[in-house]
């Protein structure tokens, strides 16, 4: 099991250690190899400077690039951790492997400018079988089968959207094979709901219920209510968490104004003469956000 940084999102506590020590005890089948990433990086009071891990487990806690050495499996896993916060230079760059083993493995967290930045290129030219990338909390891939991010296993913020997992390789007959595992209980998923000048507050929040039940009520969402709604209604965003695990609501709608009444309602003022000069323009184009724009500031300056 390779863990690229950032285990924990903090400084570690003593008892946090104990607690995961003792469930990477229990993979009587499997070693971990780990480093320390820029939310968890070795401080000098850092619990990690003196904690003892089980026997399976092996940590790359310098800040120069050690090794694990598996002979067994013919195996090495190259690593540093990081022992302040911010890393601004390219530190793998020169972190080319030993030759020790017939498959070596890099563990590397960074990839960013405050954070080691990587370039793609010096990355994949070091030589190794396999580069395991940590810092980056959504799954990508920097060259398949060669170099990945794994990703949060799950979301740990609501912008970490999409699917969260693991990355399972295999070596078989000298050739290393990758495959994305997704794993989380639940996704962050930003939601939008489009309504028209037919949907009241009611018709909303069934929409609203409708989709989550479709998407999945394991999940938690962020709902943005887009397109045009009657003038005359104001969406109630209150209790739609009744529904779900919903974290916030945002309506980006607008009124459906109708341009036509509304300037032979007013075609002896600012509002009719405004809406003459740019009613002609088709709907996708910026005059007519101009209009929109403008009448919707005319009418709330005509309501105060």
């Amino acid at each position: 099991m390779l863990i690229a940084g950032d285990l924990f999102h903090r400084q570690p506590l003593l008892r946090e250690l104990k607690e995961v020590n003792y469930l990477f005890s229990k993979l009587v089948k499997t070693k971990v190899v780990l480093i320390a990433g820029n939310h968890d990086y070795l401080k000098w009071d850092s619990y990690y400077r003196t904690f003892h891990w089980n026997t399976n487990v092996y940590p790359l806690l310098g800040d120069k690039l050690q090794c694990a050495d598996f002979p067994e499996i013919s195996t090495c896993v190259y690593g540093f951790s990081y022992h302040q916060r911010e890393i601004t230079e390219n530190r793998y760059d020169k972190a080319k492997p030993w030759g020790k083993e017939t498959c070596e493995i890099l563990l590397a967290h960074g990839g960013d400018e405050k954070h080691i930045p990587i370039n793609k290129k010096e990355l994949l030219s070091l030589g190794y079988d396999y580069i395991a990338l940590g810092h980056i909390h959504k799954p990508g891939i920097v060259e398949k089968n060669k170099a990945n991010y794994a990703g949060a296993p799950e979301p740990v913020d609501k912008n970490d959207t999409g699917a969260h997992g693991y990355i399972l390789g295999e070596v078989k007959d000298g050739r290393l094979t990758t495959e994305f595992i997704p794993f989380a209980s639940r996704e962050y998923v930003h939601m939008d709901v489009h309504v028209n000048a037919d949907v009241t507050n009611a018709r909303m929040r069934e929409m609203v219920f409708e989709e989550l039940q479709k998407r999945g009520m394991q999940n938690i969402y962020k709902v943005i209510l887009k397109g045009f709604r009657n003038p005359d209604i104001e969406f109630a965003l209150s209790n739609l968490d009744e529904f779900g695990n919903i974290l916030e609501v945002i309506d980006k709608t607008k009124p459906a104004y109708q341009f036509e009444k509304l300037r032979e309602e007013n075609r002896d003022n600012l509002l009719g003469k405004y809406i003459e000069s740019l009613a002609d323009f088709p709907r996708d184009s910026v005059e007519y956000m101009a209009l929109y724009e403008g009448v919707e500031a005319l009418l709330e300056t005509k309501k105060g």
